[in-house]
């Protein structure tokens, strides 16, 4: 018999994984080039050549004990330095490595945060619409997950909704800017009323609520807009970064988890972060992909592909009588569904060869996400069939 709370997670295992492995299965049956699968951020396009040289550079001319060998949890010190200086290069904080610790990607971060911050019953606030892994993730440490809905108009966080669901159980909120699954960067306005709600919370429970950032796109905006970067606005806060869609990296798992010294019990909660690597069983981060990024960190994501997909869905569907909302960051595209009933809708996508999300799996239904990180070919080739769902719907 399996664990109780593993027979929960099959049973409501991820939509998009079932979606994606569905398409895999329509791909030999009907020829790949007449699938249109847009259920999974799994980038299109190759890695940057300073991924490929870097990792031949470190092959060649490194230790090779040193470069499979075992660190410290934290990860590679040089390598934890380096992105220390990085992101006060970038974003003018003041990091050392002693505020970096090197994880297996944002979500292997995520789950390091809530492993060190939360006890059986702490909640945790998400903002529907929000990527549906971050309940299991919470659940995993028996906490319990807490809804503050985004405002309808423009999918920002509304802080009146947000503070309404504080309470003194209240210890994290995650946060996903650029956002999966709509695409909206949350404005400066938003995180300083975030942040504002937050600071008013903690003195009148006595407790730290923390902010969770969830960034693995933060690289990845339009139409020069910044992604506010939140420790300037919030210091309890616990970034979490991933390269594996600015660098087209998913498989590789490698990101980062960076707290500024300002951060309540700051000495305590980066020591617990370091062991809760190792006691979730990641030990440290892969040891070759640590170094690899260390030398790619002026790298730059593929944004004039990914913009390009970005007009030429949006306009295609708004042409064909679609109601999309333009992303502003990230490569989803968020999108009304036709009738309201957004499983409904992505049932009868599939008629046509057309593989979305609904809406309610990211906790927001009536809306359907196009993941838009794929071939523009595959797009185009999409048109067509988005084009006579939209007559047989009606749309046109």
């Amino acid at each position: 018999m399996i664990a109780k709370r593993m027979e929960y997670l099959v049973q409501n295992s991820s939509v998009i994984r079932a979606m994606f492995e569905e398409g895999k299965v329509m791909a030999k049956k009907y020829g790949a080039e007449n699938v249109y699968d847009f259920s999974i951020g799994n980038p299109n396009y190759p890695p940057p050549p300073a991924i490929k040289q870097a990792f031949l550079d470190i092959l060649n001319n490194e230790d090779e004990l040193y470069v499979h060998g075992y660190m410290s949890n934290a990860g590679f010190e040089s390598v934890r330095e380096a992105v220390a200086q990085s992101l006060n290069r970038r974003f003018g904080t003041s990091f050392t490595m002693q505020n970096i610790v090197m994880t297996c990607g944002a979500a292997g971060g995520i789950n390091v945060a809530l492993k060190v911050i939360l006890n059986p019953g702490d909640e945790v606030i998400v903002l529907p619409p929000y990527f549906v892994d971050y309940g299991n993730y919470v659940r995993g440490y028996d906490g319990v997950i807490v809804t503050a809905p985004t405002r309808a108009s423009d999918f920002q966080p509304d802080p009146e909704t947000l503070r309404a669901a504080i309470t003194p159980k209240t210890k994290a909120l995650i946060v996903n800017s650029p956002n999966n699954p709509t695409g909206v960067i949350y404005t400066e306005e938003s995180i300083r009323a975030m942040a504002d709600v937050l600071f008013e919370k903690q003195r009148e429970y006595g407790t730290s609520i923390y902010i969770i950032s969830d960034e693995p796109y933060r690289d990845l905006a339009y139409d020069g807009l910044e992604v506010p970067y939140i420790t300037k606005f919030y210091p309890n806060t616990i970034v979490c970064y991933s390269w594996s869609k600015s660098l087209s990296l998913p498989g590789e798992r490698i990101g980062y988890l960076a707290v500024p010294s300002e951060a309540d019990d700051f000495e305590r909660l980066m020591a617990a972060a370091s062991v809760a690597t190792r006691v979730l069983g990641f030990i440290n981060a892969p040891s070759i992909m640590q170094l690899v990024v260390a030398k790619c960190l002026e790298e730059k994501a593929n944004i004039a592909a990914y913009d390009a997909n970005r007009r030429l869905l949006y306009d295609g569907l708004r042409n064909l009588g679609y109601e999309p909302v333009m992303p502003q960051g990230a490569f989803y595209m968020w999108v009304k569904a036709p009738g309201g009933d957004d499983k409904a809708f992505t049932n009868k996508a599939k008629e046509h060869r057309i593989l979305v999300v609904p809406g309610a799996s990211f906790g927001y239904p009536g809306y359907f996400r196009i993941a838009y990180c794929v071939a523009k070919e595959t797009i185009e080739r999409s048109l067509p069939a988005f084009e006579a769902l939209a007559r047989e719907l009606g749309l046109i």
